[in-house]
């Protein structure tokens, strides 16, 4: 073993522990440290016993123990913990050092550590860690960012431990300055967010529609994962669906039908808010969440609505095809809202990001790995500065083709009263999104006649603002013209 660790890990739970159990296997020595220190003991004498590992029982004694520039990475509770720990670790730092925060840390609270570390004299990488227990261990997707004059001091190790692709590119590589790394983390776990409820929507629809049994969904997946809709997701619904306890009973039939969430999602919609993004598909998602966590109302509400579903009297194999379109359709939009939101976000921050390197970085290790995403990397390479995915070659040959269905599949929604939040959504955005004129025109006249807040004119340049007395007696003033 050598004298000092390459790395230092604040932080033994399952990530922490997987992550470290990555780095170790990969050739690296690393000191350990846990805030309750007998974890430290049972995994270095347990799990980690015989290993390069360091194990630590202060702050202090990581440090110490760290080869120069000292590299700390926090893999902890989001929120007041981290803050604990810099406050702890950084006066034990010197110049150059480099602290990393590997949770699921808000992108603004990232920016802050960053200012607070670099004043200091140190460094500083916010990193989103997406895959898992499973990713961890085996290769997480990674997506660094803050001081950029930290990530050759980390770049070996990161690109080590990541997943890699097929032909051997890591799912990792610098994103940007300050928050921009946890900023490509909560993007994707919005998109994550929207992944699983579309699949839960197929599988709704499916067992509600179409009352399929989930030894026939877990087939029925069990061929989506042979198409474009080939993930990680899709595959682990597959086995979900077919799995059985040890009476022989279906786990998923007895799991109660309320949601939790842990703020990613719902960070993703409040910043696609302020910055004016339609983040419809996610938001959606979100809320199905918050829906289902309503069970007590829910029930008393089945009750008082009480609804005979006809029975589907149509061709099954055929909407079990059209769901799968409707899904994949959905999927895309999805997506194509995440990657505005990132390019907006970009603009406002200055943030240099890189849209194809980051499918790229999503194609291995993280939980929306697909091979979809070669689709989105392929799509970034032709046009760099793509404003949407949906004026993308490929995507404008693919949606056009899975419009039929996705109609067939929002209607049947409707029509039998199975809710599919996030699919109607998605092509509501999408019927918005390619029309040409919207009935914002009212919506500004009315804002116009209640509060003078104006309006621009279809004969007249864009920019130019004018203010209509609608009652005659409202005045010429009008309000000033602003975008909150």
């Amino acid at each position: 073993m050598k004298k000092k660790a390459d790395i230092g890990i604040v932080g033994l739970a399952v990530m922490g522990e997987n992550l470290a159990m990555n780095m170790e296997s990969k050739g690296f020595t690393v000191a350990v440290f846990n805030y309750e220190v007998d974890w430290v003991d049972r995994f270095v004498n347990g799990r980690g016993k015989g290993k390069n590992f360091i194990g630590c029982h202060s702050y202090e004694e990581l440090v110490e123990n760290l080869e120069s520039p000292k590299k700390v990475f926090m893999m902890i509770r989001a929120g007041a913990p981290v803050d604990s720990v810099i406050s702890q670790v950084l006066p034990l730092l010197s110049d150059g050092d480099i602290l990393i925060d590997g949770g699921n840390s808000n992108y603004e609270d990232t920016m802050r550590r960053t200012r607070l570390v670099e004043e200091a004299g140190k460094l500083y990488i916010g990193t989103g860690v997406s895959g898992g227990e499973e990713g961890a261990l085996l290769g997480p997707s990674l997506m660094p960012g803050g001081s950029q004059a930290a990530w050759p001091h980390v770049k070996r190790i990161f690109q080590t431990i990541a997943a890699h692709v097929e032909d051997g590119s890591p799912c990792c590589d610098w994103v940007g300055e300050n928050g921009a790394g946890h900023f490509v983390k909560m993007v994707h776990n919005g998109i994550e967010y929207g992944d699983m409820q579309l699949i839960c929507e197929a599988y709704q629809l499916m067992h509600d529609l179409l009352g399929m049994t989930n030894e026939e969904m877990g087939d029925v997946f069990d061929a989506w994962n042979q198409t474009e809709l080939d993930s990680y997701l899709i595959q682990i619904t597959r086995d979900i669906l077919r799995y059985k306890d040890e009476e022989g009973n279906a786990t998923v039939d007895v799991i109660l039908d309320t949601a939790g969430q842990k703020g990613t999602g719902k960070w993703t919609g409040i910043s696609a808010l302020n910055e004016g993004v339609p983040l419809t598909l996610i938001g959606e998602a979100v809320f199905a969440r918050c829906l289902s966590a309503m069970k007590e109302e829910r029930v008393r509400a089945a009750a008082v609505y009480d609804r005979v579903r006809p029975a589907f009297d149509g061709d099954k194999d055929e909407m079990i095809e059209a769901i799968r379109q409707a899904l994949y359709a959905s999927k895309i939009i999805s997506y194509a809202q995440g990657y505005t939101l990132m390019r907006t976000a970009a603009k406002t921050y200055g943030w240099n990001l890189n849209y194809g390197g980051i499918a790229l970085m999503w194609r291995g290790g993280c939980i929306i790995r697909s091979v979809f995403l070669g689709k989105i990397k392929d799509a970034y390479t032709r046009d760099p500065e793509l404003a949407n995915l949906l004026l993308d070659p490929y995507f404008e040959e693919t949606v056009k083709k899975l419009v039929p269905a996705w109609r067939k599949v929002a209607a049947a929604a409707v029509s039998y009263g199975v809710p599919a939040p996030a699919m109607t959504a998605a092509l509501s955005y999408f019927d918005g999104y390619t029309t040409d004129r919207l009935p914002a025109n009212l919506l500004q006249a009315q804002r116009d006649y209640f509060g003078a807040h104006t309006y621009e004119r279809t004969d007249r340049p864009r920019g130019q603002f004018f203010h209509t007395n609608w009652t005659g007696h409202g005045g010429d003033t009008a309000s000033s013209t602003y975008n909150a």
